[in-house]
């Protein structure tokens, strides 16, 4: 089992999180909230208002999101759906942990305080304009930021 850390279109309540509960695709148990340790521009780019976490560790904000355990089968599909390596890359971050999930066998490094590390889908390429774009701490595609998602299935 693998450590996935989502901060945007995959979080719950989020447009794309269906992805991530379809068992079709793997299985994904949501584990915890988190922040990123070293901050990270994540911003929301192209015409399709997507989130996209910039790897350029130091700069931007720390980034809040989920850690999710996934098998093999779910880690393939979303390097297929995140597109690995031609629009993101795999890499792993630490997290410092927020709040663990109600469940019956505990992860016992997963403690509100603690550090771990998971895998995280960042950019491998952007525009040069993208690292001076606004940055988030958090995403929401219903946010204040006015800029809607778009769904893979309705982008033209």
């Amino acid at each position: 089992m693998n450590l996935v850390f989502v901060y945007g279109s995959l979080k719950r309540a989020q447009p794309n999180y269906p992805y991530m509960t379809d068992s079709n695709n793997g299985k994904a148990e949501f584990l915890a909230t988190a922040v990123t340790v070293q901050k990270y521009p994540l911003v929301i780019a192209t015409k399709y208002n997507i989130p996209f976490l910039l790897n350029l560790p130091g700069q931007g904000n720390r980034v809040h999101g989920e850690i999710y355990r996934v098998d093999e089968k779910m880690l393939e599909y979303l390097d297929w759906f995140e597109k690995v390596p031609s629009m993101y890359q795999r890499t792993v971050v630490e997290l410092e942990v927020n709040e663990v999930a109600d469940r019956e066998e505990k992860e016992e490094k997963l403690s509100p305080g603690s550090i771990t590390e998971a895998f995280v889908y960042s950019t491998t390429t952007y525009q040069p304009d993208w690292p001076s774009l606004p940055t988030y701490e958090s995403y929401d595609s219903n946010g204040d930021h006015s800029l809607k998602f778009v769904l893979r299935e309705d982008r033209k």
